[in-house]
């Protein structure tokens, strides 16, 4: 828990919210550990608060899958195995459908912009096989068509999702292979959108994230990972 430093506190949000967002970034980001216990006292001082938001946000973070409560043993943060990551992506699957399916509906000039734009970043990126920026454009790019969905509570839920999985996606990301294949992707659902193409924008959409699925199921049976 070392990676953690105090918090820089936000006068316009609560105590508890800002250390489950601050949690939830270390777990996510893998500055805690899948299997790692997780201590209230010890995370209380590093972030520089009391025990009361701690425990708190380690039970939201129980909700979203990313803790787990052990009798006895107190939280843990959550190992995912194959079968739980394949179970995240199939439900991601039909829900990014729908999001795309919604966003080619509903999107304005200025996000489809702002869309092409993330998608021509990212292609840029995979030129000097930036890893990192390849991760965050690939974020930008969802975040896009989820906002332009002007559905707030899918928004959420989709990106609930995104997080249990996202330290698995550097593997992805980081393959040559794939990141060609990404590019196309989103020129695809880009295009649909545009077109206002619901069912082409569904169809890509869902078609993108089981492409991820079955690279990691292909990954883990030859490389026993995971």
């Amino acid at each position: 828990m070392d990676n953690l430093t105090k918090l820089n506190l936000d006068d316009y949000k609560p105590l508890r919210d800002v250390v489950f967002e601050n949690l939830r970034e270390a777990i996510v980001e893998g500055k805690l550990n899948p299997g790692q216990r997780l201590m209230e006292v010890q995370l209380a001082e590093q972030l520089g608060v009391s025990r009361t938001p701690v425990r708190e946000a380690i039970r939201k973070l129980e909700l979203e899958g990313l803790v787990v409560m052990l009798p006895r043993k107190g939280a843990y943060v959550a190992n995912m195995s194959l079968k739980d990551i394949i179970d995240v992506l199939e439900i991601r699957a039909t829900l990014e459908g729908l999001a795309s399916s919604l966003a080619a509906e509903r999107i304005n000039p200025e996000n489809i912009k702002e869309l092409e734009k993330i998608a021509k970043e990212f292609e840029e990126s995979a030129k000097c096989s930036d890893v990192d920026t390849l991760l965050k454009k690939d974020v930008e790019f969802h975040e896009c068509i989820f906002k332009s969905t002007n559905n707030k509570k899918l928004h959420q839920l989709i990106n609930s999702l995104w997080e249990q999985v996202y330290r698995f996606r550097e593997t992805y990301i980081a393959d040559y292979e794939t990141v060609k294949n990404i590019i196309d992707e989103h020129r695809a659902i880009v295009d649909a959108i545009k077109k206002g193409d619901n069912e082409l924008a569904k169809k890509y959409a869902k078609e993108h994230i089981e492409k991820a699925e079955n690279f990691m199921i292909e990954r883990t049976v030859n490389n026993k990972e995971i």
